[in-house]
Order: structure tokens, then C-alpha cells, then sequence
């Protein structure tokens, strides 16, 4: 029973995954484009996928939160590395996952 439980778990495919991380600026002087390739590229570090997308989202007073979507594999687990990660980079207030969609197909 084992063995084909065993063999039963070698044939599911885990999905892909949808995320989108907001990551909020210290201040609206900081520089987002630098910001925003440190963390590309920690992205591509921790899921090793070129399907990002990135937009601005104002918020007040030119102050404007980077949104990163990208594509992974759900077998990679939990985003919190990632999100420490990219927390550590300079004039990064804050990192959340805003949105999380399971791919379909």
C-alpha cells in the first residue's frame, strides 16, 4: 500500500503560483528603480523566474509602493526568506504579500 501511495505522490504536479509583493519606500526621496532591480533580482534568486511584472501605486504625498507580481512553483513553499530578504535592502520600510493566485493549466 505504501508503494503505490509513494508512486501515487510521484505523479502530482504542484501548481504555479501568482504573487504579488508590495514593497513601501522609507520615504518618497528614495530611489525606487534602485530598490526595485535589488529586488528583481532577489526574486529571481529565490524562485529563479523571469515572469515579472512591476507597477507603481501611489499612495500620498508622492510617496509610491513598488508592486512586484511574479510566477513560482507552490512546491517552493513559504515566501517569508524572500520577503526578509528583500526587507533588508536599503530604504525599504516594509514587504508584504498583497496577493496570492493559484495558476490554472
Amino acid at each position: 500500500m505504501y508503494a503505490q501511495l509513494a508512486h501515487f505522490q510521484d505523479q502530482i504536479k504542484m501548481a504555479k503560483v501568482i504573487i504579488t509583493i508590495k514593497i513601501m519606500p522609507s520615504s518618497p526621496d528614495a530611489n525606487l528603480d534602485r530598490i526595485e532591480q535589488k529586488a528583481i533580482q532577489e526574486i529571481k534568486d529565490f524562485v529563479g523566474s523571469t515572469e515579472i511584472k512591476r507597477e507603481l501605486e501611489p499612495i500620498a504625498f508622492g510617496l509610491k509602493a513598488l508592486k512586484i507580481i511574479f510566477v513560482m512553483d507552490e512546491n517552493l513553499g513559504s515566501t517569508e526568506e524572500l520577503e526578509n530578504n528583500i526587507s533588508r535592502i536599503e530604504d525599504v520600510n516594509s514587504v508584504e504579500i498583497v496577493d496570492v493566485r493559484r495558476a490554472i493549466g
